[in-house]
């Protein structure tokens, strides 16, 4: 049955390689991907560019188990000396825009949805989720489906980690930050130069370390990143404007890392946003020990993904390789998709 699930997810991502779908773009690969779980017998929902199925045996007394990766891409780049949308398979790779981020990950997960879905008995339900937006941190892939899905125990999200465990992933916080001061001419003692008063914040973004510091990532870092002052030479700017790039770390939530520089700093700070949360799950956890069993290592994932989305633990596990993602000539190979449907199985058949 892995055979047959392998070459089946095979040839879905030659189709969804072939068939561009970049942010906000993904109507045909949605189709793809809902064609293909229907013509496996699979009971579809499909919203927006979205796709997610349940199991046939779906029980609403029983713990479900989330199986999500995204179908968008970014746009190739300049680099690229082969076609992107021509899926080809050459000394075993198979290149194309998609095929390493998240495609590999997603027909692998699609399979291995499919080789439990007419499974009685289980100790776990099972929803896939193929979701869009990822690339672009979008409002309508994984964060408009989640509330569609009922209550969830914890997930795997596909993305391309060489089906290592990558058990946590730092979320991700942009603030806008104004020191206030008060003009007046350069050449006059007048005036209250908002730069000097920015300096002092920035030392501070610099210099601070968090009390708790996370076993996976260790500190979170702050970095100042942009700065903007001044209408022209002669005048002291009463405003100083700078951007703090903020990776969080499990050892906070976002909203306590925020709050916390709200009461050391003295400029105006906003929060772009505060919903690329970082994730973890435990390494104690089931489905992390049935990987470590099957010799996989545990790590902490720099990157981020639509795991940030989830407030439920999650493992971020998939074919492929992250150092490959958004590459020219982007490849995985095939061999990478055989290895990935039979570890998921493999995981999951130890815990359902």
């Amino acid at each position: 049955m892995k055979d047959n699930l392998t070459q089946q997810a095979i040839t879905l991502l030659e189709k969804l390689i072939a068939t561009p779908s970049f942010s906000k773009e993904e109507k045909n690969t949605a189709k793809l991907i809902a064609d293909f779980l229907q013509s496996n017998g699979v009971t579809i929902h499909k919203e927006l560019y979205n796709v997610w199925a349940f199991n046939k045996y779906y029980d609403a007394s029983k713990p479900t188990i989330l199986l999500n990766s995204h179908h968008d891409t970014v746009m190739p780049n300049k680099d690229y000396t082969r076609n992107p949308f021509q899926p080809e398979i050459i000394d075993g790779k198979l290149y194309g825009l998609g095929s390493n981020d998240a495609g590999g990950c997603l027909v692998s997960l699609l399979a291995t949805f499919l080789y439990f879905y007419d499974k009685q008995d289980l100790k776990y339900n099972f929803c896939i989720a193929a979701t869009a937006e990822e690339e672009i941190s979008g409002h309508n892939g994984l964060e408009y489906v989640i509330p569609k899905l009922g209550e969830l125990d914890f997930a795997i999200v596909g993305e391309p980690t060489q089906m290592h465990l990558a058990i946590a992933e730092r979320g991700l916080m942009v603030l806008d930050c104004t020191a206030k001061g008060r003009s007046g001419h350069a050449a006059r003692n007048e005036g209250d130069n908002a730069i000097f008063k920015a300096i002092k914040d920035i030392e501070w973004f610099n210099t601070y370390q968090f009390p708790k510091v996370s076993k996976e990532f260790g500190p979170i870092k702050m970095s100042v990143t942009m700065i903007n002052a001044g209408t022209q030479h002669n005048v002291v700017p009463s405003t100083c404007d700078f951007v703090v790039d903020i990776r969080v770390t499990d050892a906070y939530t976002n909203e306590e890392v925020l709050e916390i520089i709200k009461e050391n700093v003295n400029c105006e700070v906003t929060a772009r946003s505060t919903r690329l949360k970082p994730s973890s799950i435990s390494k104690d956890h089931p489905i992390v020990q049935a990987g470590i069993q099957l010799g996989r290592t545990t790590y902490g994932s720099p990157t981020t993904s639509d795991q940030a989305l989830l407030s439920i633990p999650s493992l971020k596990c998939g074919p492929g390789d992250s150092a490959r993602s958004h590459t020219a000539d982007e490849f995985v190979y095939v061999d990478e998709i055989r290895e990935g449907i039979s570890l998921y199985i493999d995981m999951l058949t130890q815990i359902v």
